[in-house]
């Protein structure tokens, strides 16, 4: 998370707590004074808390504390859990802790969290494959000790600080992990919700990101009107989703519990760990006054509606994955894609790159195999490529025999690998995966249009722009005091690009 509180602007793990507005108009007072048309449009809230600090004590009882009050105000929250402090609360026979967790929604946020090697410094130089094994070797643990100790199966996953990694996203699938809880600036679409290798994504929501500080009491005005304010953009570009988060922890101690002992690569024997002071009881009084009234503020906003994390996949349920897609479909498709490459908006749902590379390669090969012109298409699940090439120089035409033997062969590779292929083959010349779709697209158009393709297919060069939705490797997006001086990773940021071919925004669906 980039708001990991008031001191650490630049760390994942936080109480996130997602107002989602569909369309809202906004309460123009404090009072929440509204029309009784904006009365009819919901504002959804999701309120979740990055619970990770497995050194303090006090910690857990501020956990205990936040999770009866919700559940005494009947609003369910989402808790990401770190694998060792699920297993420290069972040392600590905390069972008070974790029967009152398992009220709410249960997620995951990483093994040991702080510990180095962190997730992104494991990864730092992983290709796409190693490092999902990796990952999955080495967090597998923390997640079923989660699901063993509360019962529950974890509904997301969120990095600590911003060690993110893509290589995560192949290991939640495999888990069926639908839903990447966080922020961080690595990734993101107009600071709203997306899809992303296939994973629902609440992240880098940006300035639609706000919370009630835990200081003095007029930190509650602040926020109120912040989150009006807030509410006033969003209803500017049509509705969205706002995020408040925070820790536990931090409403009793003074430092961050890893700040005081894994600062800077820093990575101390468990026995030479610090507890890091404690707040005073009015501070601890005042942080907890400030959160509660805030959350009766939410209540009472006219409209707004709290859900969890386990809500989310079903508000913003991909509408494409289900659906068959006809000929006119896929022309509009393949027009689009000549002349640019990037995600595809259509009444109700959105698809990503990868997904009309798909749909106008199993278009064509249909035809093929064939030799009809197919009335439908149905969708399937691919990831982008596992590297990058250039390629395609001095390539002119292409015979469609030629053409033929290579859409059917990325046909083969798409449904086997389960990802575009990072080069495709016309003959003895590699192409970019950009370059063939482009190509392939005004053979697609040609096919619709006159129901077959000629004898010869101009080579088309692909102009793929989605990736600009995904950060350049900087220091500023590894802003964590965890982190060694200096880290980044240049690697995970060049795979994160190749996997914008998964891309696309998530539809809000009004309940």
């Amino acid at each position: 998370m980039l708001l990991r509180s008031v001191s650490r602007l630049h760390c994942t793990c936080v109480v996130l707590c997602c107002i989602s507005l569909f369309l809202v108009p906004v309460a123009s007072t404090a009072g929440h004074e509204t029309s009784a048309q904006s009365r009819t449009i919901p504002v959804y809230v999701v309120l979740w808390f990055d619970t990770e600090d497995f050194i303090l004590p006090a910690s857990d009882d501020a956990t205990l504390r936040l999770a009866n009050h919700l559940t005494a105000e009947g609003v369910k929250g989402t808790f990401k859990i770190v694998g060792e402090l699920a297993r420290v609360l069972e040392q600590r026979n905390r069972q008070d802790v974790i029967t009152a967790l398992r009220l709410h929604d249960i997620g995951y946020h990483s093994n040991f969290h702080s510990l180095h090697p962190t997730p992104a410094e494991r990864l730092r130089d992983m290709e796409w494959d190693e490092g999902v094994e990796e990952f999955d070797r080495t967090e597998r643990g923390g997640l079923q000790d989660v699901r063993r100790i509360f019962q529950k199966t974890p509904i997301c996953y969120g990095q600590p600080g911003s060690s993110w990694a893509v290589q995560a996203y192949g290991a939640m699938k495999r888990w069926g992990m639908p839903l990447y809880l966080d922020e961080s600036s690595h990734v993101g679409i107009q600071s709203q919700p997306f899809w992303y290798c296939g994973v629902l994504n609440v992240l880098n929501l940006q300035e639609f990101v706000t919370r009630v500080e835990l200081h003095q009491d007029s930190d509650l005005a602040k926020a109120e009107i912040e989150f009006q304010s807030i509410c006033q953009k969003l209803q500017a570009r049509g509705g969205g989703l706002v995020s408040v988060y925070y820790h536990p922890c931090e409403f009793v101690h003074q430092l961050f519990w890893d700040a005081v002992n894994f600062s800077r690569g820093m990575n101390p024997p468990r026995q030479a760990w610090r507890q890091p002071a404690v707040k005073s009881e009015g501070e601890i009084e005042q942080g907890f006054r400030n959160f509660k009234a805030y959350i009766t503020f939410l209540k009472n906003a006219p409209g707004v509606q709290f859900v969890t994390g386990s809500e989310l996949p079903r508000l913003y349920q991909d509408e494409a994955a289900a659906r068959a897609f006809t000929a006119s479909e896929i022309l509009g498709l393949a027009r689009d894609m000549q002349k640019g490459i990037t995600f595809w908006n259509g009444p109700g749902f959105s698809l990503s790159p990868a997904e009309v590379f798909f749909l106008l390669n199993s278009f064509m090969a249909s035809y093929l195999e064939k030799q009809q012109v197919p009335s439908k298409v149905a969708l399937k699940f691919i990831y982008g490529p596992k590297r990058g090439i250039e390629g395609s120089a001095g390539l002119v035409s292409i015979s469609k025999n030629q053409f033929a033997a290579t859409c059917l062969d990325v046909h083969s590779a798409l449904l086997t690998d389960g990802s575009i292929p990072s080069e495709v083959w016309i003959g003895s010349q590699a192409i970019s995966p950009a370059n063939y779709l482009a190509t392939l697209a005004a053979a697609v158009e040609e096919l619709i249009q006159k129901g077959r393709i000629g004898e010869t297919i101009t080579f088309r060069g692909g102009n793929f722009t989605a990736d600009r939705f995904v950060a350049d490797d900087s220091l500023s997006i590894w802003k964590w005091e965890i982190f060694p001086e200096g880290f980044h990773s240049p690697k995970i940021m060049e795979l994160a690009k190749l996997q914008a071919w998964t891309l696309k925004p998530a539809i809000l669906k009004v309940r």
